[in-house]
């Protein structure tokens, strides 16, 4: 079963790009990797064969994987966003219960999340327990630090 996987516009265009990049430029990179480990000899007893026969099942890997992703991808519209809840592409001010800090975030899928630019997952402990609450719901979020209640202040897109 596919899951849907929701992005902006911009994250859509990065990983098609990156699916270009993997099939135009690494794929005959690691070909031409295992052709000249072919050509020394034995391939039995061959690391350098083996480790790029190995790095090209890893690629093909990666690459179906995004394909897939590239296949149940869905942008969403900005401007349909409803924000008397929190979904994915809201952006949410929230305040630590515990040590009085507020921080805004926002809920992307998980292939666009960037901590640094204060993107985060919705697949995340965070993003879970975020979804679906409303501006003044107090929601508790269980991190590896133990369990953290986080007041919801604002909800924009």
């Amino acid at each position: 079963m596919s899951n849907v996987n929701y992005y902006t516009a911009e994250g859509l265009q990065k990983l098609k790009e990156e699916v270009h990049l993997l099939k135009t430029v690494e794929r005959p990179k690691i070909s031409q990797q295992i052709a000249e480990a072919r050509d020394k000899g034995d391939l039995s007893e061959n690391a350098e064969y083996d480790a790029a026969k190995e790095a090209q099942g890893m690629l093909e890997a990666k690459i179906a994987k995004m394909e897939n992703l590239l296949a149940n991808a869905r942008i969403i519209d900005d401007s349909e966003i409803d924000t008397s809840k929190v979904f994915i592409h809201s952006t949410v001010r929230i305040k630590n219960q515990k040590n009085g800090a507020e921080v805004t975030y926002t809920l992307v899928a998980e292939s666009e999340a960037n901590l640094a630019q204060k993107k985060i997952s919705v697949d995340s402990p965070i993003g879970k327990g975020l979804l679906g609450k409303s501006v003044g719901d107090v929601t508790e979020v269980t991190v590896p630090a133990g369990v953290i209640p986080f007041e919801i202040l604002e909800i924009t897109r």
